[in-house]
């Protein structure tokens, strides 16, 4: 920490709007319409927008670290303590595919009983985390990110066998890439992204937020021994179309999960772009740096009751938590209503409305 640059401090004046943005996230949201009615229609029961396909569903305890340096002890941070969280394990696509169809790997977080001044519109006393397995986002801004989603919306719901065979020809590109150093997230996005046990996976923030004084993106990393034996490892899903989630519920029945939550605080804007999430911010001139510790002991990670309470009950969005978090940058602007739009989707839909959980 003593060989890095000061961590900039948090100012309104530190974001770029686009005038573009009101017109983005109503499209956006049109888009979204068009893979949750698509979806319902099939289903006969809305699911998400995207991540729609849970792997695992699994509750622990986050024990906030005591002794942190001020720039560290901030908003949910700023005081030691333990608070129940839920975990979502899931997948990014919009539709429920088979697993052969490779996605990256997403994990929402929820932390229960957290209090102080809310984001507005933000109910309830938690605070959620919405992470993926990789680093960076796959588009620099909500307006690009809208021209992928319309090419997504469109394919929602088709071609489910072909999607199974592009995923395996897009994982060998993958693959390939990989071994010269050159991995695409926008491959990986299409279905190349390597079919590895999510339990061993690293989890990132992706785009950045409000950090109290200061601004940081966060990140939640496998420090168990019985995580980390899982990190890469392959899960065969050729044969049965829920094997991700069979395989995390069959070793969480055994798995005591250990997970380090760490902060990487912006020490330069030019290195560290707040407005462009495809940008990694080099952990040698901003470190990440545990505050957390979040613990799972083994459990039925697909029991009925979790399922029902954390899959259908609940939502989960960047937007639900403190003020002292406030989600930062254009990605992050976009996603507010595109969350609200599909939590209030599946309410109507499902006729079944979200709650937040109290300890």
């Amino acid at each position: 920490m003593s060989s890095a640059a000061s961590p900039i401090r948090y100012t309104p004046e530190i974001e770029t709007f686009q005038s573009d943005e009101t017109e983005t996230q109503a499209g956006l949201n049109e888009a979204f319409d068009t893979i949750l009615e698509r979806t319902a229609e099939d289903y006969g029961h809305a699911v998400r927008s995207v991540h729609a396909k849970a792997h695992g569903i699994i509750k622990g305890v986050m024990r906030v670290h005591e002794g942190l340096a001020p720039e560290l002890a901030q908003g949910l941070f700023a005081s030691a303590g333990e608070h129940p969280v839920y975990m979502r394990i899931s997948t990014n696509a919009g539709d429920i595919l088979p697993d052969a169809v490779s996605l990256p790997r997403g994990l929402a977080m929820k932390v229960v009983d957290v209090f102080g001044d809310r984001l507005p519109g933000a109910e309830g006393t938690t605070q959620d985390f919405v992470m993926v397995n990789g680093p960076v986002f796959q588009a620099k801004t909500a307006a690009q990110f809208l021209k992928n989603l319309k090419l997504l919306a469109k394919t929602t719901d088709r071609m489910e066998g072909t999607k199974v065979v592009m995923s395996s020809v897009l994982q060998t590109v993958n693959a390939a890439l990989e071994s010269v150093g050159a991995a695409s997230p926008a491959v990986q996005s299409l279905g190349g992204a390597p079919n590895v046990d999510p339990l061993g996976e690293t989890y990132f923030s992706v785009t950045p937020f409000r950090y109290g004084d200061y601004i940081a993106k966060f990140r939640l990393k496998p420090v168990s021994l019985d995580l980390t034996a899982l990190t890469g490892k392959i899960i065969d899903t050729s044969v049965r179309e829920d094997a991700i989630r069979e395989t995390v519920q069959a070793e969480m029945l055994t798995t005591r999960a250990v997970w380090e939550f760490q902060v990487q605080l912006c020490r330069d804007t030019e290195k560290q772009p707040i407005e462009d999430p495809t940008v990694e911010w080099s952990e040698d001139d901003a470190p990440f740096v545990t505050v957390a510790t979040v613990t799972a002991e083994p459990q039925d990670s697909w029991n009925d009751d979790k399922v029902r309470a954390v899959d259908e009950e609940m939502r989960f969005s960047v937007w639900t938590g403190l003020a002292a978090h406030q989600p930062l940058g254009n990605i992050n602007r976009a996603r507010r209503s595109a969350y609200q739009h599909s939590a209030d989707f599946r309410q109507a839909f499902n006729r079944c409305p979200m709650h937040e959980p109290q300890a």
